[in-house]
This record gives C-alpha cells, sequence and structure tokens, in this order.
C-alpha cells in the first residue's frame, strides 16, 4: 500500500529496447528494491509525448505503492521507430489494440493498471475494454472519447503556438529530429475534416474494470462534461474528480489532489479479493 517515498529505497530506471508490432520500442522500468511484482503501473503519455513528460511522476509511483513502473515511448514518438504517415484517423485504436497488447508481451507484463494522459488515456480506455483479463485498473487523465468544438479550439492554438516557435523547442527536446513529424501528425489527424465522426463511446460499456477519471478544470482540450460522459457509459466501479487549478495536465499542474486521488484508487484495487464487484460509480464533483 501507499506510504512515504522517503522510507524506502529510492527507485531507480532501467531503460530497455523491445521489438514490438513490427517496430523497435524504447521503454523504461523504474523499480525499487522493497516493490512486489504485480499489478505493473504502465503509463501511456500524451499525443504529443514521449516517457520524458512524465518527469518523476514514475519515481513517486514506484516508492508510494512499492509497485514496478513501466513506461515507453509510442512507435513515431521519443526514441522509437517513425511511424507511417499519414497516420490513419482511427489511430488510437491501433495504439490500443495492436502496438499496446505487443508492448506488454515483449515486457512480460501479465497484468497492469494502465495510467493514461490524454491521448494515453483513451488507449488505457479501449485497451481495458478488449483485454479485461490482464487489466486490473485504468486511471484516464484527461481522455477523450469524442471531439468537441473545444478540443478543436485548443488544437488550433497549439498549431499557433508550434509555429511561433514556442512550443517547437519544448517538443525537440524530446522529438529531436522528428519533431515537425510528431507535432503534424497529431494536429493534422484531430484537425481533418472527417475526424469530426470519430466517437469511442460505444466502446466504454465493455469496461468493467474499476477506473479513476481526472480532469483539470481549466482543461483547454475539453469541457467538463466529457469527464461526465465518459463515467456514464463505463460498466465497472468509477471515481471521477474535476481538478480546480489544472489544465490540461493535472498530473503536474495539481500534483497533490492527482497522487492523492491516484493513492486511494490503487490501495482499493490491491485491498479488493479477486473477482469482487463493487457498486461505486462516481466521486468527487460527479454532477447529480
Amino acid at each position: 500500500m501507499a506510504k512515504s517515498e522517503a522510507a524506502i529505497t529510492p527507485p531507480q530506471r532501467r531503460p530497455l529496447w523491445l521489438e514490438a508490432a513490427g517496430a523497435r520500442i524504447y521503454a523504461e522500468w523504474v523499480r525499487s528494491a522493497e516493490e512486489v511484482s504485480e499489478p505493473v503501473l504502465v503509463l501511456l503519455h500524451e499525443g504529443l509525448g514521449a516517457v520524458g513528460f512524465w518527469k518523476d511522476l514514475p519515481e513517486l509511483l514506484a516508492a508510494r505503492h512499492r509497485l514496478p513502473v513501466f513506461l515507453y515511448d509510442r512507435r513515431g514518438y521519443g526514441r522509437s521507430d517513425p511511424e507511417p504517415l499519414p497516420r490513419p484517423l482511427d489511430y488510437l485504436e491501433r495504439m490500443a489494440l495492436c502496438e499496446l497488447p505487443a508492448v506488454l508481451d515483449a515486457a512480460g507484463i501479465a497484468r497492469t493498471i494502465l495510467i493514461g494522459h490524454s491521448d494515453g488515456g483513451t488507449i488505457a480506455l479501449l485497451a481495458a475494454a478488449a483485454f479485461p483479463a490482464r487489466i486490473a485498473g485504468v486511471i484516464a487523465i484527461a481522455a477523450h472519447i469524442y471531439v468537441e468544438e473545444k478540443t478543436l479550439a485548443g488544437i488550433r492554438a497549439a498549431v499557433a503556438a508550434f509555429e511561433a516557435g514556442t512550443l517547437r523547442r519544448k517538443l525537440e527536446h524530446y522529438h529531436g529530429a522528428r519533431t515537425d513529424a510528431v507535432f503534424r501528425a497529431w494536429a493534422e489527424t484531430w484537425l481533418d475534416p472527417r475526424f469530426v465522426h470519430w466517437n469511442i463511446a460505444d466502446r466504454l460499456a465493455a469496461v468493467r474494470c474499476p477506473a479513476l477519471l481526472l480532469q483539470g478544470e481549466a482543461d483547454e482540450y475539453a469541457t467538463p462534461e466529457h469527464l461526465f460522459a465518459i463515467a456514464r457509459r463505463l460498466m465497472g466501479p468509477v471515481r471521477t474528480a474535476l481538478l480546480p487549478g489544472a489544465a490540461h495536465v493535472p498530473h503536474h499542474q495539481a500534483r497533490a489532489a492527482t497522487l492523492e486521488a491516484i493513492d486511494a484508487f490503487i490501495d482499493e484495487i490491491r485491498a479488493r479479493p479477486a473477482g469482487e464487484a463493487k457498486t461505486c460509480r462516481c466521486g468527487a464533483n460527479a454532477p447529480s
């Protein structure tokens, strides 16, 4: 169970390369000497992200829960192989249903709690619907299941910041020479007129594992209703939190509140006997 990270040996990162789904994938393990072996906490980065976007969160989670943490650059991102372009409009489904299970298999991960941010949160929800036997729980941070006008407005603002150079310089630290390709693949897919019809709401009824849904109150890519729309469609126990003082990245912008919610959720999963059903449907800030 969660305890002070200062009380145990600091976790260590170990980089590795995997062959998965026809690509060479860069990954990292974060482990401490005192850990138990499972469930593994698997972190799934955002649509412009890479392993470095998580900053020190992997070490904090490994220390607080004495669980192994695994994170990787999806194909096309960071140090992993480039992806074929143009990106297909069903790229999130492909990453969830093809790449993720292949990566888990290559890493030898049998049982996991998925922690996904933005695109990664969507991938986590899709994977939980498709692979219930290996996913003990889902923490979806700022996930999306359909396209809102606010989403498109946020992406247009990101395009302007990228073209001005500020966002490009930030992303170059993680993606190097492929920065333009990473950004264009993300922005052009979401702004494609055909993508406005993308919607995975009908997939969510298959998610029966426990889920924690987090979103910043000032998220620049989604309205608060998006969070609750996801919660209403899940069939397992659900906790939600709309976090004040945070925008699209609450695990950095509202770190204490995010960790508190994650700690309670992971501890509850680990305390639950296998197969036990719970009836809790929603948590903080849910509309009546």
